[in-house]
């Protein structure tokens, strides 16, 4: 088995750094191979995302406001996201990076992170395993995805937060957020993290898909024999 951590440089809000979704889906696949083996990659840092035009700038992902309410915020260039690249490249790059993995040897292989890198690993799933006989899996898909306890279900806000404070504390800088909580801070998509996050809600996210995934690969690699 393999793990493809699907990172970017992207904005995760004043108080997460660059390159969180890596950091989170690293974090993780570690622990993850740990409990039922497997080699853990080197994250990718591109990924594709929304694009607009406006006023003459490309605008990507979070740059782009589709909040509403008290959520929403100016649409502007987010400091320090540098990761964009087309579906199209990005789809010749992982199915490079699934080429070699199947001439190693590797039957298995699950990615995350990103969101829309996720998603779009998880839609061609069925067509990899046709053109390279790899079994593909992400790590959406559980029961607690909805309460905030899943893996990267929001973008910067309790869940990701979270994840963050237990993996990498050091990295979690949560007085650079706007003390009152009626101003909502740039960029950042779900609960308040400023109310709801911890490490505790961290690692309880943590263990429980730890729990979930092992259940999924143990069956996963049961079906190859």
């Amino acid at each position: 088995m393999a793990y493809l951590p699907l990172g970017t440089l992207e904005w995760h809000g004043e108080h997460l750094p660059l390159g969180s979704d890596g950091l989170q889906s690293a974090g993780f696949f570690e622990q993850l191979a740990s409990e039922v083996g497997g080699i853990v990659l080197p994250m990718l840092f591109l990924g594709p995302d929304r694009v607009e035009e406006v006023d003459g700038q490309e605008l990507y992902g979070m740059d782009l406001c589709r909040a509403e309410g008290t959520q929403s915020y100016a649409t502007q260039q987010l400091a320090g996201s540098a990761y964009w690249v087309p579906e199209a490249t990005f789809k010749v790059i992982l199915e490079a990076v699934l080429k070699q993995l199947e001439r190693a040897g590797f039957r298995i292989v699950v990615a995350h992170g990103h969101g829309p890198s996720t998603g779009f690993f998880r839609d061609h799933a069925a067509e990899w395993k046709d053109k390279f006989g790899l079994t593909c899996l992400v790590c959406w898909g559980s029961e607690y995805d909805h309460e905030g306890l899943g893996l990267q279900v929001d973008h910067a806000a309790m869940n990701e937060t979270s994840l963050v404070m237990a993996l990498r504390p050091e990295l979690v800088h949560m007085e650079r957020l706007p003390a009152d909580l009626d101003q909502w801070p740039v960029a950042i998509g779900g609960r308040d993290p400023r109310v709801n996050a911890s490490p505790e809600v961290g690692r309880k996210a943590i263990a429980l898909q730890l729990t979930r995934m092992s259940g999924i690969l143990r069956e996963a690699l049961g079906a190859l024999q």
